[in-house]
């Protein structure tokens, strides 16, 4: 059988912690499968330039088969230049006294110029996952500069939450993750976030007849809302692995599709879906069809959910708000 054409990875952020973590499951095969070769191209500040070029050289030195070749920019045009999937990881933290919106400013301009980078040098079928925070809102500025790339092509990393939720549950009811399914992250990637449990299935039976509805409305929520912030303080970092893990159950699902009955987690830009906005990047259940996420549509939305998902839906419209004098979207 031949060897697939290598497809084409750019990673922005790819000598930090998440892209260090991630860029060896690529080399394995983890991401794309045992027999697809992947071309790696690492974007970073030009700083972070040296310290990419120690990765490139590990990546090197484990002599992966199917790592094409690898190639580090501080340029978005040349590490986007046919591009088949980017995973833009890189964006500015928030550091002490910085407000939001100083925050979505800043990243304002780091998401702006890659979004015209894809749009001007990427490959034809770019799919663009954005994982630095604020996530969806980043999602939105960098669509917003690839008009020509089809809006169902971007989305927002919410598996992360998705998996803390399903983590979660099976401490709390004793069933394993995987006999655990259509948990729903809605909102915003952010405290607001709202982890459904309506809809749930826990050993094929409603995840509310198997776990308290008082637990499920209240310390549920808050403790998947608020649980990188508790790995902060535990560990004095931030979600890396958790998250590296996250990125390549999204693809793969993505890819290969969610389990028959189940669905994933994703911020998608909407389409005006329960209620949502137009053009705002909102995490909704998915299903992936022909390689694109589709989001699961009919599912009833009572009046607890309708007030948590406006709740969060309400902050995603600030957050465009303190963009939009930008002129950025």
């Amino acid at each position: 059988m031949s060897t697939p054409a290598p497809l084409t990875l750019t990673l922005s952020g790819a000598a930090g912690q998440i892209g260090y973590s991630l860029l060896f499951r690529v080399a394995s095969g983890e991401v794309f499968g045992p027999d697809q070769p992947v071309r790696i191209r690492m974007l970073e500040a030009p700083g972070a330039v040296r310290a990419a070029e120690g990765v490139a050289m590990e990546l090197q030195d484990a002599a992966a088969p199917l790592v094409a070749d690898v190639d580090i920019s501080d340029q978005p045009r040349r590490a986007f230049d046919g591009a088949d999937l980017a995973i833009l990881v890189g964006a500015r933290p928030r550091t002490a006294g910085m407000e939001r919106a100083d925050l979505l400013e800043v990243n304002a301009g780091i998401f702006g110029p890659q979004g015209e980078a894809i749009n001007s040098v990427a490959n034809e079928g770019i799919r663009v996952l954005v994982i630095g925070n604020p996530a969806n809102t980043n999602t939105m500025i960098v669509a917003a500069h690839a008009p020509d790339v089809p809006r169902n092509r971007f989305s927002a990393l919410t598996r992360l939450d998705h998996n803390r939720a399903l983590a979660q549950l099976a401490a709390r009811s004793g069933a394993p993750v995987g006999e655990i399914s259509r948990v729903t992250i809605w909102g915003n990637h952010s405290r607001t976030q709202y982890p459904d449990v309506r809809h749930a299935l826990i050993q094929g039976r409603p995840a509310l007849e198997v776990v308290d509805r008082e637990w499920a409305e209240g310390e549920f929520i808050d403790t998947v809302a608020q649980r990188g912030g508790a790995i902060i303080a535990a560990r004095g970092g931030s979600s890396v692995a958790s998250t590296a893990t996250a990125i390549i159950d999204h693809v793969h699902r993505r890819l290969h599709g969610v389990r028959e009955g189940d669905w994933s987690s994703a911020g998608r830009i909407s389409d005006g879906s329960y209620g949502v906005p137009e053009g705002l990047v909102c995490s909704y259940p998915v299903i992936s069809r022909d390689q694109e996420w589709e989001i699961v549509q009919g599912l009833e939305v009572d009046a607890f959910s309708r007030a948590r998902i406006d709740a969060s839906v309400a902050e995603l419209i600030e957050e465009r708000e303190a963009v939009r004098h930008l002129g950025l979207i």
